[in-house]
């Protein structure tokens, strides 16, 4: 069969959208516009959504599980829900299904008034969160240990996934690779999102794919939290470089806000007097530097920025070691908070 008798085949079944759902993935139900199931194999659940009319973002019978990132049309629904391998088996039972006759649709039941999660929402990232691991014994560990970071007390918020979904663009294959799963939560501990990190199988290094990182969820505002933060915590972009600066000041709350947009627009805790800005060393860096330390200074918290020597605090770990970097975070440090957050690890 040839990419265009395929697409021409998708398409057709994109026609009976509804049809489709309720016969191949009859554990779901429909919520407005979608089918919502939980995924492509028909599992119980809410996280997949399949398109069933045309619409601006797309044609009728496009799916995506909000939980593994996994998207595709009617044709791997059939795939999945009957456990085919071979194509040639999927367009068969496609075009029996299209000579079957259709029933009338069955009159829609009241269902519960939650509305249902979109794409990469934060109930997708909780679910994605509590299908991972503690991170101890796994590859996360590994990682992170590669990377210099061995102070992992406070952590709970990062997870260990062995096969989480990756997909490297709309057309080609979805992979699976060991990750690292971190919650993010708002100020009060809630999930609103999470980050994924692939990772090579033995744990060395980041998975050889071009997207290593990627996030879902809502993330403004919130983070990647490590210890409850009091009259003083310390926020940053990225994980490893938070828990870099950890490793010399691990008596402070701090927090991974995920990139620098993200970093600027991060809400303050309501016991915040003083907040420390683990800025990166470059111009996104020096731009989220700038709009936190304005916006800090306008809600009466003093901002005290604490700087690398080289690109990130985890770069300063690795190439200038522990000492060099516990040397260079205590001079930055305000004298009583050295004192107060530093003396056990000097």
């Amino acid at each position: 069969m040839t990419r265009l008798d395929a697409s021409d085949l998708a398409h057709r079944l994109g026609r009976e959208a509804e049809a489709v759902c309720r016969h191949y993935l009859d554990a779901g139900h429909r919520q407005g516009n979608y089918w919502q199931v939980g995924d492509a194999r028909n599992t119980p659940g809410r996280s997949m959504f399949v398109r069933l009319k045309e619409t601006a973002k797309g044609p009728a019978g496009k799916w995506t599980d909000a939980a593994t990132g996994e998207h595709g049309d009617l044709l791997d629904v059939i795939r999945e829900s009957c456990g085919l391998t071979d194509f040639a088996d999927v367009v068969e039972e496609a075009r029996c299904f299209l000579s079957l006759p259709r029933p009338k649709p069955a009159p829609a039941t009241k269902k519960r008034p939650s509305a249902p999660a979109p794409s990469g929402s934060a109930e997708a990232a909780r679910r994605l969160f509590a299908m991972s691991q503690p991170i101890s014994g796994t590859p996360v560990e590994t990682y992170l240990r590669h990377r210099g970071i061995t102070a992992l007390h406070g952590t709970g918020n990062l997870r260990f996934h062995p096969r989480c979904y990756y997909r490297p663009d709309d057309h080609g294959p979805t992979e699976t690779w060991p990750a690292m799963i971190a919650a993010v939560t708002d100020l009060r501990g809630a999930i609103t999102g999470a980050h994924r990190t692939w990772l090579a199988p033995d744990g060395s290094d980041k998975a050889p794919i071009e997207t290593q990182r990627k996030a879902m969820g809502d993330l403004l505002g919130h983070a990647v939290r490590f210890g409850i933060a009091g009259e003083a915590m310390a926020a940053g972009e990225g994980i490893e470089s938070v828990l870099s600066a950890r490793q010399t000041i691990p008596h402070m709350a701090m927090a991974a806000a995920l990139s620098a947009a993200h970093l600027a627009a991060i809400l303050f805790p309501e016991t915040l007097r003083r907040l420390y800005i683990l800025r990166d060393n470059d111009p996104a860096g020096d731009g989220a530097r700038d709009n936190l330390v304005e916006r800090a200074n306008a809600a009466g918290i003093e901002a005290i920025v604490l700087s690398p020597v080289l690109e990130d605090f985890n770069e300063d770990l690795r190439r200038l070691g522990l000492d060099a970097l516990r040397a260079s975070l205590r001079v930055q440090l305000a004298p009583h908070d050295v004192a107060r957050f530093m003396a056990q690890a000097a």
